[in-house]
C-alpha cells in the first residue's frame, strides 16, 4: 500500500431519514403510538399548508411520501396519526447521537438536517475493521429505535451519496467514481435548480455528468456544483468541521459488562487520572481543562468538566477534583442500566514551567491557594470564583472589574490598587451600588453646591456634614453624547449616616428635555460609607 493511501481521510457518514417520527415513537413507546397499527407522519408548514415532513414504515407502504400536503394523505388515511414537528427537539436529539458517537471517533461533524460524518481516519481497526465498525454502529441505533443508513468513503460527499442510495456500502480508496456512477443526479444533493438543468441537459445520472469535462460542468452549473461532483468522485477532499476541537490527550475504559456503582466509577476515574497523568508527563505537560464522559449502555452521555488554575501534574490532584465536581452535582448522575465506557480527556494542557520551591515559601502559598481555588471551582462552578482587578479609569462603576480566580489569580496577585493617605477618611465608600439610585434632592446650592436634604427610599435624610464636590467627567470615547459631567459629595445625615452621592449633569449646560430646554440634572446615591 502507498503511502498516499495510507494518509487517505476515511469518513462514515450516517443519515436517519425518520428521525422525527423515531424520536416521537421513542418518547410515547411503541406500543401505545402504534396501537391498531395506525400510520403515523410527523407535518410541518410549508407555504402556509401542512405537509409531511417524516413518516413512519406503515404511513410509506400505504404510499405517502415526504412533502405531500396533510390533506391529501388523510384521504388517504383518515386514521392517520399526526404529530407536529420540532425542529429544536430534533436537533437535540441528533446532538445526543453524535455525543453518543465521540465513543467511536473525536471528530463528529454535524450533516444537516439529520445526518453525521465521523472521521474515522487511522481508528477503524480499533473496533475490528471498518465493516465491523459500521455493523456496530447500525445495530446500536437501531437497538435505540432509529432507522439508519451508513456508508464509508474517502470523502464526506461520496459517503453522504451513498448513504441515500446504498446503505452499507464501502468504498476502497480510489473506487468513488464507480461506486457513485449509476445513481441519478438528484443524489448529489446540489439543488432542485442544478438537478432539473442536468437531466434537460440529458444528463440523468452522476456517471453522465462525470463523463463531460470540468470546464463544462463549471461553465454551466458553476465553481460550486463542479467541486461537489470532483469531491463525490474522489477528487480533491473536504474536511469535515468537528462539533468539538479534539482534545489533546485521551484515555478510556471500556466494560464487558456495564458499571453502575459509585464505587467502581470512582476506582475508573482514579485508575484513568493516573494513566492520563503519565502520559502528559512523558512531554512535559499538565492539564488545565479536563473533561469526563460516561457512556450508558442505552446511548445516553453524560460529560463533567473541571478546570483548574494551574497545570495539573499529579492524578490525585484529578481525583480529588472531580469526587468534588460529582458530590456538588445538582443533577446526580444517573447510570441507568450502567455505563459500558468512562473516558477522561484533557482538552486543554500547558507546558509546566519549573519552579524554586525549596526557598521560596511564597511559591507553597500561592499553590495551595490556587489548588482551594479549583476545589471551590468544582463545587459551585468557575464563574463564581473571582477577583478583582483594577481598572485605569475615573469612573467609579468601571474601576473594578471581576474576572474568574482560576485565570487571574497571578494577575491579581500582582495588581497595584491606589493606596490609602495616612489619617484620611476613604475617598471611595465600603459598599458601591451596581447601579445608581435615584434620589429626591427639593433644591441644592446652585450652581456647585450640595443638597441640603434628600428623599432616598422613602426615607428623608436632613444633611449636616458635606465633603466635596468631586468633578468626575466621563472619558470623552464612551461619552456618545449621553455620558454627563458628575459632582460628587460625600454626604452625613442627621442619623450619622454617610452616602455618596453624585449630580448627574452641570445646571445651564448639559441637562436638557424632551423639547431642547434646559432642565434641572438628576441626583443618584452611589455607595454608603461603613
Amino acid at each position: 500500500m502507498s503511502a498516499s493511501s495510507l494518509n487517505r481521510r476515511r469518513i462514515l457518514s450516517l443519515w436517519l431519514p425518520r428521525l422525527p417520527i423515531d424520536r416521537i415513537q421513542r418518547f410515547f413507546g411503541n406500543v401505545g403510538l402504534h396501537e391498531n397499527n395506525a400510520p403515523s407522519i410527523v407535518v410541518a408548514k410549508d407555504s402556509n399548508a401542512l405537509v409531511i415532513h417524516a413518516l413512519d414504515e406503515a404511513a410509506e407502504r400505504l404510499g405517502l411520501h415526504i412533502g405531500q400536503p396533510l390533506a391529501n394523505a388523510r384521504a388517504m388515511c383518515p386514521d392517520l396519526k399526526v404529530f407536529d414537528a420540532d425542529a429544536v427537539a430534533d436537533a437535540k436529539t441528533i446532538g445526543d447521537i453524535a455525543d453518543w458517537c465521540d465513543r467511536f471517533t473525536p471528530l463528529v461533524a454535524l450533516d444537516p438536517p439529520h445526518g453525521l460524518f465521523l472521521d474515522i481516519t487511522g481508528c477503524a481497526h480499533l473496533f475490528g475493521g471498518e465493516a465491523a465498525l459500521l455493523q456496530t454502529l447500525v445495530r446500536a441505533l437501531d437497538r435505540q429505535g432509529f432507522a439508519v443508513s451508513a456508508a464509508i468513503a474517502g470523502t464526506s460527499v461520496c459517503a453522504r451519496t451513498l448513504t441515500r442510495q446504498s446503505s452499507g456500502t464501502i468504498v476502497a480508496d480510489g473506487e468513488e467514481a464507480a461506486a457513485i456512477s449509476r445513481f441519478p443526479v438528484s443524489a448529489l444533493g446540489a439543488g432542485e435548480a442544478i438537478t432539473t438543468g442536468l437531466r434537460r441537459a440529458g444528463l440523468k445520472t452522476i456517471g453522465d455528468v462525470a463523463s463531460r469535462t470540468p470546464s463544462e460542468i463549471t461553465a454551466r452549473f458553476g465553481a460550486r456544483f463542479s467541486t461537489l461532483l470532483a469531491h463525490a468522485l474522489g477528487q480533491g477532499d473536504a474536511p469535515i468541521n468537528p462539533r468539538k476541537p479534539p482534545p489533546d490527550y485521551i484515555v478510556e475504559k471500556r466494560f464487558a459488562e456495564p458499571i453502575a456503582t459509585d464505587t467502581m466509577i470512582a476506582m475508573t476515574l482514579s485508575r484513568l487520572a493516573d494513566t492520563l497523568i503519565a502520559s502528559m508527563e512523558k512531554q512535559g505537560k499538565g492539564a488545565r481543562r479536563l473533561e469526563a464522559a460516561f457512556f450508558r449502555t442505552d446511548g445516553a452521555v453524560r460529560a463533567i468538566m473541571v478546570e483548574t488554575g494551574r497545570p495539573v501534574t499529579r492524578s490525585a490532584v484529578v481525583d480529588r477534583l472531580f469526587r468534588e465536581r460529582l458530590d456538588a452535582l445538582a443533577d446526580p448522575l444517573d447510570p441507568g442500566f450502567g455505563f459500558d465506557m468512562v473516558r477522561l480527556s484533557a482538552s486543554r494542557t500547558e507546558i509546566v514551567v519549573q519552579e524554586q520551591r525549596d526557598l521560596d515559601a511564597h511559591v507553597h502559598d500561592n499553590d495551595e491557594l490556587a489548588a482551594l481555588i479549583d476545589r471551590i471551582a468544582a463545587r459551585i462552578g468557575g464563574k463564581r470564583v473571582v477577583v478583582h482587578l483594577p481598572e485605569d479609569t475615573h469612573i467609579p462603576e468601571c474601576a473594578v472589574l471581576a474576572a474568574p480566580a482560576q485565570h487571574h489569580l497571578a494577575v491579581a496577585m500582582q495588581a497595584e490598587w491606589p493606596a490609602r493617605t495616612e489619617g484620611e477618611p476613604p475617598l471611595r465608600p465600603l459598599r458601591l451600588f451596581d447601579k445608581p439610585e435615584p434620589i429626591n434632592v427639593p433644591f441644592a446650592t446652585v450652581p456647585d453646591g450640595p443638597p441640603h436634604q434628600f428623599t432616598w427610599r422613602r426615607a428623608q435624610h436632613a444633611v449636616v456634614r458635606v465633603e466635596g464636590p468631586e468633578r468626575i467627567a466621563m472619558e470623552w470615547w464612551r461619552q456618545d453624547g449621553k455620558q454627563l459631567t458628575r459632582d460628587y459629595f460625600r454626604i452625613e445625615d442627621a442619623e450619622g449616616l454617610r452616602f455618596w452621592i453624585f449630580r448627574d449633569g452641570l445646571y445651564d449646560g448639559e441637562c436638557f428635555d424632551d423639547d431642547g430646554k434646559p432642565a434641572p440634572p438628576g441626583w443618584y446615591v452611589h455607595g454608603l460609607f461603613a
